[in-house]
């Protein structure tokens, strides 16, 4: 099988198996998050553009490896939207054990805060 064009559209099945996310995970971030509608065709097929697998990604990010809520991703999201908002900051290099106490750290606050 030939690898698609990078902006070429994708599939739910394309998408969950590239981001190792389950389909009915995707259909649900589709509800929560109004900023993420894949183009459906006849029957109800879902087809993803690059911009909304990008965006999924972020989802993946913020939720599984930042701590977020579903909620606090969405606020964030929103507030991405209106304001310029800085680039993630690079992991401190050769200290991989920092990094990890920083995002525990990042988790804790997140559940105080949710």
């Amino acid at each position: 099988m030939t690898e698609k064009a990078p902006e070429a559209f994708r599939t739910i099945g394309e998408v969950s198996k590239e981001l190792s996310i389950q389909p009915h995970v995707l259909r649900y971030w589709e509800e929560q998050f109004p900023m993420l509608r894949p183009v459906k065709r006849a029957g109800g097929r879902r087809l993803y553009r690059p911009d909304d697998v990008e965006l999924l990604r972020t989802i993946d990010r913020l939720v599984h490896r930042e701590g977020f809520t579903l909620r606090g991703a969405k606020k964030w999201l929103q507030s991405r939207d209106k304001v310029e908002l800085t680039p993630e900051p690079a992991a401190p290099a050769g200290d991989p054990q920092l990094l990890d106490e920083l995002i525990a750290l990042r988790k804790q606050l997140a559940r105080a805060l949710a």
